[in-house]
């Protein structure tokens, strides 16, 4: 609970600064909000929030949900009111339901939401009302009309919950208490709190960010009416989600979201595609064009007359197929714990008359490859079945993988690993999978195996910190000493340990043999990282475990 609230704190106090209700429903033109933070700012201030939750363990670092989420958000990001913008998508573990946007174009959404929605659709909904937030400035105005020093201040005060949460003592836990109460009613100050204009705004421009995607433009409503009847019969001493509390719902917005809707379907239809991933929807507009990549090169540099034979290059539409698998990974790693994870998949099978579903078992088998040894064959013949069943299925695919190598068969594993690989050579989940795989088997042959696979994806893969801690265990196995010190240190930063990061960087200044690239890249990263460290140093901010050395 305590770490739940200094994240919150933190979160908080970077992304919803105290606001006052604005009373114009458009934002206004000329405004200063982009001369109070620049965007890089803005995205340094977002980036701080993500570390600090990782660093709390609060997010679900899984490369299958996060490919699934990412794709996703990217697609209806492209469709929004700014498609320039750069948005990033994140899983947190926590059950209740919730998204919310930051700045930078950070969006987080609770594990909690995706099990409570029945179809993708809606989880796309909730991202395309988070991404107007976004892309119309709502957030940033809220810091505009808060004090500037807004952010120092409630940094000060996590500062002084951590002092004394180590002071120790009789004292420390009322002092702990003390400063957690306090934070908690400049929280409930701070909670999301757009005005009916922002939120009316948001869910205008969202339903049509959705339809533009391709998805279900009555998603939105729908959800939004499933969360109020959840709402009204939550009596009895149950709390209201947390996304009921951040964004109000009542009859009068849902009716406006149908009426949306319903305006959009006039010019649209529903097309229904079947996958190998699952059926997949989608509604396009039979009057618009028809994207020509040959006639239209954007080139003005290329003769009109020039044809150009190229792929087309657009973002998929509509759902993707994946929803069902997604839920039920999602459901083992955000589950409180073992037993009660079991409990539920047991209610689900006796609710359900034809008990559990395909993407349930592949819940299941995942459950038990997360268990341990006593249930990894159980999984591996689980696992066997759903792929005669779904043979292209992704999911499916790599989750039988792990499950035959953790079972002693590396060769069927790694032929299996190298298909995919050359079928999908630029997946991320695919090749960090692989790469943990090869990894768990061990050996130096395995490490180099993994590190060259890397290797190409490495250039994009600076702010991914499961990428890193991977990259760095090849390295190691492989005998690249300075390469994995490099990549761990990477990794304790985007965990939220700036401090330990930094001293990984000098001590590898130190190592002989670094080669001049080497060494620029590292006094790089002690540059870019030392003012972090100065900063929380400052306000008595020290990493404990760096405290117990």
């Amino acid at each position: 609970m305590r770490t739940l609230l200094l994240a919150t704190a933190v979160a908080l106090a970077l992304a919803t600064p105290l606001s006052r209700a604005q009373d114009s429903k458009l934002p206004d033109i000329g405004s200063s909000a982009g001369e109070l933070l620049t965007p890089a700012r803005q995205a340094e201030y977002g980036g701080m929030m993500l570390r600090e939750l990782r660093n709390y363990g609060y997010l679900v670092d899984d490369p299958l949900v996060d490919d699934w989420l990412q794709s996703m958000g990217t697609r209806l990001g492209s469709n929004s009111a700014q498609p320039q913008q750069k948005f990033t998508f994140f899983m947190l573990k926590d059950r209740q339901i919730n998204a919310f946007a930051t700045l930078g174009g950070y969006i987080g959404m609770n594990a909690g939401l995706v099990l409570t929605a029945e179809r993708e659709d809606e989880v796309a909904a909730v991202l395309s009302h988070e991404i107007s937030h976004v892309t119309q400035q709502h957030v940033l105005r809220s810091v505009e009309k808060a004090q500037r020093d807004q952010i120092p201040i409630l940094l000060g005060m996590l500062a002084a919950v951590i002092a004394a949460q180590q002071a120790g003592g009789n004292s420390s836990g009322d002092a702990t208490m003390a400063a957690i109460s306090s934070g908690m009613g400049l929280m409930q100050q701070l909670q999301i709190n757009f005005t009916r204009s922002n939120e009316s705004e948001a869910d205008r421009l969202g339903i049509r960010t959705l339809a533009r995607s391709g998805y279900d433009v009555d998603a939105m409503a729908g959800f939004f009416e499933r969360m109020s009847a959840a709402m009204r019969g939550n009596e009895g001493g149950y709390s209201t989600p947390d996304f009921l509390r951040t964004h109000p719902v009542n009859i009068t917005r849902i009716s406006e979201a149908k009426a949306r809707a319903e305006q959009i379907k006039k010019d649209t239809v529903l097309l229904t595609t079947t996958t190998p991933g699952g059926v997949r929807q989608e509604r396009v507009n039979p009057a618009d064009p028809i994207p020509d990549p040959a006639r239209a090169s954007g080139n003005p540099l290329l003769p009109g007359s020039l044809q150009l034979s190229l792929p087309s290059i657009g973002l998929p539409r509509g759902a993707s197929g994946q929803f069902d698998w997604a839920r039920e990974r999602l459901r083992v790693l955000s589950a409180p714990t073992p037993s009660e994870l079991v409990r539920e998949y047991e209610d689900l099978r006796r609710s359900q008359k034809d008990g559990l579903s395909d993407p349930q078992r592949y819940g299941v088998a995942i459950a038990q490859l997360r268990d341990g040894t006593g249930a990894l064959q159980q999984a591996l013949q689980e696992l066997q079945q759903l792929q005669s069943k779904h043979p292209d299925n992704l999911w499916v695919n790599l989750a039988l993988g792990e499950a035959e190598s953790r079972n002693g068969r590396h060769a069927d594993a790694n032929r299996r690993f190298e298909a995919l690989l050359q079928k999908l050579p630029q997946s991320r989940p695919v090749a960090l999978t692989y790469a943990q795989v090869l990894n768990e088997q061990g050996g130096m042959e395995a490490g180099k195996r993994a590190q060259a696979m890397l290797r190409p994806l490495l250039a994009r893969a600076g702010d991914d910190p499961v990428f890193q801690r991977t990259f760095a265990r090849a390295c190691e196995l492989a005998g690249d000493n300075a390469r994995a010190s490099e990549a761990y240190a990477e990794a304790a930063y985007l965990n939220g340990r700036p401090e330990q990061a930094l001293l990984q960087f000098q001590a590898l200044l130190k190592q002989p043999g670094l080669d001049y690239v080497s060494r620029a890249r590292v006094d790089a990263r002690i540059e870019a990282i030392m003012p972090t460290v100065l900063e929380m140093r400052r306000l008595g901010m020290r990493d404990p475990d760096m405290q117990r050395r």
